[in-house]
């Protein structure tokens, strides 16, 4: 590891006669660079290899009784730091070392209080340090960016804070985005031909933050207010009547969370970048030998649709018997009891049909665990209770849905939620859920989260396309893991597909599926369809089964956002090659990452040549050998390709 510190000299210039110091901090490979005025406030602005990537931008905090920086504050010390070291996770969703390089300004300001800035090779990100005693009220934090003319985005449009950030990435140019379109992060830009996507990291003891259009072809940031008036409808959907006129109140010594803006020239920098992961709180978690990433058997989207079975296929032991005699043949690690094993609004009134001690039992002697879907609400009114007990009859994770808010509290939730699950040796996955801020860093056990429109919405709408699908890549998944619940073995072409409930199939074909489990990252990885769809479809789900989910490298071989995606990861010596491409048919051409091909033997699926008319045809060849590190892949419409490759 390499630190080094020193005091930089800045240049002086004038402005309106008035004079204000320019501050100027670099990447390391000085491609790009931010470029801070500290005069009134904080101005920045970025340009990557000379290019203008924003405007000026602004920044400050309000609190109660001051600004930040308080009005006639100095720069009183510009303070670089410059960072070589490597950050190991504990659950490997890219790389299993990941190089953690940057150089970073930090100004600290007369009143005690500072702005850091910290640049990577792929992005730059600033946040706040304050040094005041006891507590503060955070009355709102000021985020505006200025963006070149007609700069074009993909904008995930909100109709209100109270969401589930399940949205489509509506694909436009910023000069149409108004003061009334609301969006959650992570939004993707592409200001002057260079990728930029603005999201956040370590939220913490604070609410997260959205955006808006400024009318004006800007952004400006917006949080929401701290609650005051809530009314629970159901069992899970607390809304927030009024709120406070304050977005927090927190300890007034105290780091708030980074402003993250992913920089890549290229789309295939987006999917590589871990900018967010790497601003993330280190781990907190003293023993994480327990914590074991793997596959689930999901039960929800399927509707428990067994058949050829002498039971009744149901919410009872019989048929997650069922489940786990599947994932125990298949060597998927979970299997999840959604919604229905409990009575709602008491997460400990177990439902009629179950015994939830004996299926622990059971999926314990066939090396199987289980998982509970529980409401927030209801798991917080017992969650010490609850969670004691799920230990004592050895379930291995929850999963905690419906929060479907970002606020102050929500945030501190989940972070309790992670804290005490994990005294209880439990997994967690949130759904219902706002994105990833690299708390999969702080809390190892929150293996996965939702905040994506996944694959769950094809039983009621038709959003989930192949374009939406290569899409999610280059935007959500960025922010960190996706739960987006993949594995249909019932697969249309785009004029065959209707939304069916209780039967439900994907857009796309077979194999776009299958490739899902190499091109999309989450270390909970679900197979959503029936055992007895996977078991009649064996070949398949032999294949998918034997994808890691966890990895030790990661390499985007192309990308265009949208359109199609290559990419390989490597998991000790055996690669894995996943692509995907939207409605428009495609061949492509890649590189491998690696040398020695002819030491390799390729298993590949390819779309078949009946693909686009019948989307479940599939062609499986297996020991190919590898001549060159040139491969050809071709897909149908709403395709894709997938291929383990290993030494010989």
């Amino acid at each position: 590891m390499r630190v080094t510190f020193f005091l930089m000299l800045f240049t002086l210039c004038l402005t309106s006669s008035v004079q204000a110091k320019i501050y100027k901090v670099t990447s390391p490979d000085k491609k790009t660079e931010v470029t801070i005025t500290a005069d009134k406030g904080i101005i920045w602005s970025m340009t990557y290899d000379g290019i203008a990537v924003t405007g000026p931008c602004y920044a400050a905090m309000e609190l109660n009784d001051r600004m930040i920086p308080s009005a006639g504050s100095k720069v009183t010390r510009a303070l670089v730091t410059s960072e070589d070291k490597e950050i190991r996770p504990v659950v490997a969703r890219k790389n299993s070392v990941i190089p953690d390089v940057y150089n970073q300004l930090t100004l600290r300001f007369s009143d005690g209080n500072s702005i850091i800035f910290r640049v990577y090779n792929d992005g730059v990100a600033y946040r706040f340090s304050t040094t005041l005693p006891g507590s503060i009220t955070v009355r709102n934090e000021l985020f505006s960016i200025s963006l070149p003319d007609s700069c074009e985005t993909w904008y995930p449009s909100e109709k209100s804070m109270m969401s589930h950030n399940e949205r489509i990435f509506i694909h436009g140019i910023m000069d149409t985005i108004g003061e009334d379109h609301l969006a959650s992060l992570p939004a993707l830009f592409k200001p002057n031909g260079i990728n930029m996507l603005v999201t956040e990291s370590d939220i913490y003891d604070y609410p997260g933050m959205w955006i808006r259009g400024d009318g004006k072809g800007g952004l400006t940031g917006v949080h929401p207010g701290y609650p005051d008036r809530e009314e629970l409808r159901r069992d899970r959907n607390m809304y927030v009547m009024t709120t406070k006129d304050y977005i927090a109140n927190t300890t007034g010594s105290r780091s708030f969370p980074w402003r993250v803006f992913v920089i890549s020239p290229d789309d295939a920098g987006l999917v590589a970048s871990e900018m967010v992961f790497k601003l993330a709180e280190p781990c907190r978690i003293n023993d994480v030998s327990w914590i074991k990433p793997g596959k689930v058997a999901w039960d929800w989207w399927n509707a428990n649709n067994i058949y050829g079975v002498d039971f009744r296929a149901g919410l009872n032991n019989e048929t997650y018997k069922y489940y786990i005699d599947f994932a125990a043949e298949n060597r998927l690690e979970y299997v999840i009891l959604d919604e229905g094993w409990y009575n709602l609004g008491d997460v400990l009134d177990v439902a009629p049909g179950f015994d939830i001690k004996e299926l622990c039992d059971y999926a314990a002697s066939k090396n199987v665990g289980i998982i509970l879907w529980v409401v927030w609400k209801s798991l917080y009114d017992k969650i010490d209770e609850a969670l004691t007990q799920y230990e004592k009859w050895g379930v291995k994770g929850i999963k905690v849905d419906f929060m479907q808010r970002d606020d102050q509290w929500m945030v501190n939730y989940y972070h309790e939620v992670a804290m005490k699950a994990a005294s209880h040796h439990l997994l967690v996955d949130f759904h219902g859920s706002y994105k990833p801020d690299g708390m999969e860093r702080t809390w190892p056990n929150a293996l996965t989260r939702e905040g994506v429109k996944g694959l769950e919405n094809n039983k009621w709408s038709k959003d989930v396309t192949p374009e939406h699908d290569v899409t999610l890549p280059f935007t959500r998944m960025v922010a960190g893991p996706m739960d987006y619940t993949p594995g249909a073995m019932v697969n249309m072409q785009k004029r065959d597909f209707e939304p069916m409930f209780y039967r439900p199939a994907s857009q796309g074909t077979r194999v776009h599926q299958m490739a899902m489990y190499v091109v999309y990252e989450s270390p909970l990885m679900m197979l959503a369809d029936s055992p007895t769809n996977y078991r009649k479809e064996q070949e398949c789900t032999t294949f998918i089964s034997l994808v890691p989910v966890t990895w030790d490298e990661t390499r985007v071989l192309a990308a265009k956002t949208g359109e199609y995606l290559v990419v390989a990861r490597r998991k000790g010596s055996e690669w894995y090659v996943g692509a995907m491409t939207n409605w428009t048919p495609r061949t492509l051409m890649v590189e491998l990452p690696f040398e020695n091909n002819s030491e390799y033997m390729v298993e590949s699926f390819a779309d078949g040549i009946n693909a686009d008319n019948h989307a479940q045809d599939y062609l499986h060849l297996t020991k190919m050998p590898l001549k060159d590190n040139m491969i050809e892949i071709k897909m149908a419409p709403g395709g894709g390709w997938v291929a383990r490759i290993s030494e010989k």
